[in-house]
């Protein structure tokens, strides 16, 4: 059965993706649930939430608000929120419960800002699509919405797309900005909405996740800026690196990009085979002849015995399932998948 984990935990889902996009922008985020997906958000999918402050909330639709689709509350109790707090946007994230019944998040959309007199986005999530699924779409409508002005490119000035703990494992901009340099600036991380809008001031975007392609090819389309994609090496990767892997036959499983950097750094030092396998997005573009979208957990099981590889690099919560591989396997942290971070060469549990 497609999607089905029987050993491992659920990963976060898309809902998840998006808060996690939006969370340090200075808007105030709707999560329209009746409580439950919002609680998961704030206790598992965003570790940001026990340092930072942040304007999220649960739009606590009852049973009867659901049935009968009433908007005008939810509108009514975002007005009252905004009146309370000191936000520059405000942004309703979808859930199953609006997935169910069929809600317009067009007239969401200009309901609050008629009412509230902020702009507003709806990112249409449905809790069943995964984080990156989220995080493209809440990118793709932060750009659309706020970078429409074209201007003067600054040089050497980088955008950094997709820098989100729940694809890379870390809370802050600081590993970005040691790899791409203090002209990097990481959207969504370390900068509010005004970066958002200023974003054609970049010379070149780099995408870090593959929630962040379709937010880099609208820019490219838009304003000509070129993108490519990266990963910043990891004190996680550096570890693997300390493995004797030469003459080697090996698995990366993490989110593309990621894992695409390991593959690289791998083969700049040992003499080794890699194939890249995600359980996340996979664009044919950035991938090679053997990597593989995983669709559940024996499909990973598959992948891992009948490919002939003598370790595989991953999250250690998925060793659960691979009982039956007799190779090594080496620890590769995925916050969406495990919810540990690799926050300054150490990993910290939050469960």
């Amino acid at each position: 059965m497609k999607n089905l984990l029987k050993l491992l935990s659920p990963f976060a889902p898309d809902q998840s993706g998006a808060v996690g996009v939006l969370y340090e922008l200075g808007g105030l985020v709707v999560i329209c649930d009746a409580g439950g997906c919002a609680g998961n958000i704030c206790g598992f999918d965003e570790p940001r939430w026990f340092t930072k402050k942040s304007a999220v909330f649960s739009a606590g639709l009852r049973d009867m608000d659901a049935i009968l689709g009433r908007d005008d509350r939810l509108i009514e109790k975002t007005a009252k929120a905004v009146g309370q707090t000191s936000v520059r946007f405000t942004a309703v994230v979808g859930t199953p419960v609006p997935a169910v019944i069929a809600t317009d998040y067009r007239a969401l959309r200009r309901m609050a800002e008629n009412k509230t007199g902020l702009p507003a986005i709806c990112v249409d999530c449905t809790g069943t699509r995964l984080y990156d699924d989220g995080e493209q779409r809440a990118y793709l409508e932060l750009f659309k919405t706020f970078a429409t002005q074209k201007y003067e490119t600054v040089k050497g000035k980088l955008g950094i797309i997709g820098c989100t703990p729940l694809a890379s494992g870390y809370m802050t901009e600081k590993i970005f900005r040691q790899a791409y340099g203090n002209s990097a600036v990481c959207f969504g991380m370390g900068c509010g909405i005004d970066e958002i809008a200023k974003a054609s001031e970049c010379e070149r975007n780099i995408v870090v996740s593959t929630g962040g392609i379709a937010a880099a090819e609208y820019m490219k389309q838009q304003f000509g800026i070129p993108f490519e994609t990266d990963f910043p090496i990891t004190e996680a990767m550096s570890r693997v690196l300390e493995n004797d892997l030469n003459g080697r036959k090996i698995l990366v499983v993490h989110q593309q990009f990621a894992a695409n950097k390991m593959r690289e750094l791998l083969k700049q030092r040992y003499d080794c085979d890699v194939d890249v396998a995600t359980f996340f997005k996979l664009f044919d573009e950035f991938k090679q002849d053997d990597d593989e979208q995983l669709g559940d957990e024996e499909q990973l099981v598959n992948k891992v015995l009948g490919g002939g590889y003598d370790a595989v690099v991953i999250d250690n919560i998925c060793n659960r399932a691979l009982r039956q591989f007799d190779g090594e396997l080496i620890d590769l942290p995925h916050f969406a998948v495990s919810g540990r971070l690799d926050e300054n060469g150490g990993q910290t549990c939050l469960l």
